[in-house]
């Protein structure tokens, strides 16, 4: 047998046995443990109070490619009163975080759109961040009949 025929041999068989580990391992998600993680990296260990942040996102999802979210924030948006930042998590996406917002007080509403990926049934909660450092929560579940973000995933 020729060099190069065995050459190609040990490639296709490596590529193949590649393919079948890739497909064996499955797709990565994230867990409820690392969504709790990652608010605690953006609330500096603080745990944020349930309360002034509402979360309004459809409870059963048909399609998890492109779900629309609103989270507003019960706050004045004065100079010495206003929600600094809002951050959205997730704990069943391949990363927990979802999105960040800025704001400040020439925001003038502490309400936010957007439209985010789901790949599963989960646990969503948002997180704002007040002027006077307290951080305050609100959470949503939701279904998803059809996931996003994991192929192969029903």
């Amino acid at each position: 047998m020729s060099d190069a025929l065995d050459n190609t041999r040990r490639r296709l068989l490596s590529a193949g046995v590649g393919m079948l580990a890739i497909a064996v391992v499955g797709p990565v998600m994230a867990t409820p443990e690392e969504m709790a993680s990652a608010i605690a990296a953006f609330t500096g260990g603080a745990a944020p109070t349930a309360g002034k942040v509402t979360l309004d996102i459809a409870q059963l999802v048909d399609n998890g490619n492109a779900v629309p979210m609103t989270v507003s924030v019960d706050s004045p948006m004065t100079a010495a009163d206003h929600v600094t930042a809002i951050a959205v998590f997730n704990e069943r996406n391949p990363q927990t975080d979802v999105v960040k917002f800025t704001l400040g007080p020439r925001s003038g509403k502490a309400v936010v759109s957007t439209r985010i990926r789901l790949a599963t049934s989960q646990k969503l909660v948002a997180v704002a961040r007040l002027s006077d450092g307290s951080f305050w929560s609100g959470s949503a579940d939701v279904i998803v009949t059809l996931a996003a973000c994991i192929e192969g995933e029903a």
